[in-house]
């Protein structure tokens, strides 16, 4: 296996400042668009151990009630055990991970919450080899399900993973559908998307690739979504419906999500950490919703695995 050296991580870190970067400006295009000036804030910080983070938030725009666009490049002198549990021969070992991590909570409860994610991690135990992998992937997360949305996201989904592999988007789409399931509730956190985790079985440029496609294929797949929607009206009702589902999305992310606990784990920034839940979120006690109503058919038809370029097209 070729192992990276350090003008690919170099590399791998370039590109990561451009799509943070390209991400950020076409989003705050968006609320441009709805006579907002609302843009991301840019802070940088150091961590002790080397290493860093560039985080850049939009809150409270017209579009984008919050959203965070977060790159890290850090540096771990000594892996703990808690955060190698997949990987147990890689514990105590110094290692380094970059990567983009993005949440995206829109005002307009028709325009969904998306999240994206494309990160690299190198281990170097000491006396071996290094051991390296990328991950990644884009999942939605709708309120409102709307078929177009569904199946222009798969559409984008599965063009660039063709490339790569004729099973590829079903792999990597099982794997978005296995991971983001709440077992407590018995549901999906949303639609999927694509999800990733380990992945060096190509060469490491094919790899890199794959990343690049994946990062770049949000932004493709988001912005038609956002336009669709982004003056759509809205009622109060929906709006409450929008918070109840946002309390799910905290849930996902303080029980299951590895990136969080991961974070938690190596003594990360908790701002930064915590920057993907919502402003505002809800619970109700056993909320009931009519058989026949968008609520209700969101939980019944939309958070389950399906094959949605066949079923919706």
């Amino acid at each position: 296996m070729q192992n990276p050296n350090s003008t690919d991580i170099q590399r791998v870190r370039e590109f990561l400042l451009d799509l943070q970067s390209r991400i950020c400006a076409a989003l705050e295009q968006q609320e441009l668009q709805s006579n907002s000036t609302a843009q991301f804030e840019l802070d940088d910080w150091q961590r002790p151990e080397g290493g860093g983070r560039r985080s850049r938030v939009l809150q409270n725009g017209a579009v984008i009630e919050k959203g965070g666009v977060m790159f890290s490049h850090i540096n771990i002198s000594k892996l703990p055990t808690s955060a190698t549990e997949r990987h147990p021969q890689i514990a105590g070992a110094k290692a380094q991970a970059m990567g983009v991590s993005l949440v995206i909570h829109p005002r307009n409860p028709h325009i969904p919450t998306s999240h994206a994610n494309v990160r690299l991690f190198v281990a170097e135990p000491e006396g071996q080899e290094p051991i390296w992998w990328f991950g990644g992937g884009f999942d939605l997360t709708p309120f409102y399900a709307d078929d177009a949305d569904v199946l222009s996201w798969h559409q984008k989904a599965h063009d660039l993973c063709e490339p790569f592999g004729e099973n590829v988007y079903s792999e990597h789409k099982k794997w978005c559908d296995d991971y983001f399931y709440l077992k407590h509730r018995d549901e999906q956190r949303g639609v999927g998307g694509l999800f990733f985790d380990d992945l060096n079985q190509w060469d490491f440029e094919t790899c890199f690739n794959y990343i690049q496609a994946v990062g770049n294929g949000y932004l493709e797949a988001i912005l038609p979504i956002f336009q669709r929607h982004q003056n759509q009206t809205y009622t109060q009702a929906q709006r409450d419906f929008q918070l109840y589902r946002r309390g799910r999305y905290v849930e996902y992310n303080l029980v299951y999500d590895r990136g969080t606990l991961f974070g938690l784990q190596t003594g990360g920034r908790i701002e930064s950490i915590l920057v993907s839940m919502p402003p505002l979120a809800a619970w109700s006690y056993r909320p009931a919703w009519d058989q026949d109503s968008a609520e209700k058919r969101l939980v019944d038809d939309y958070l389950k695995p399906r094959d949605w370029l066949n079923e919706l097209k």
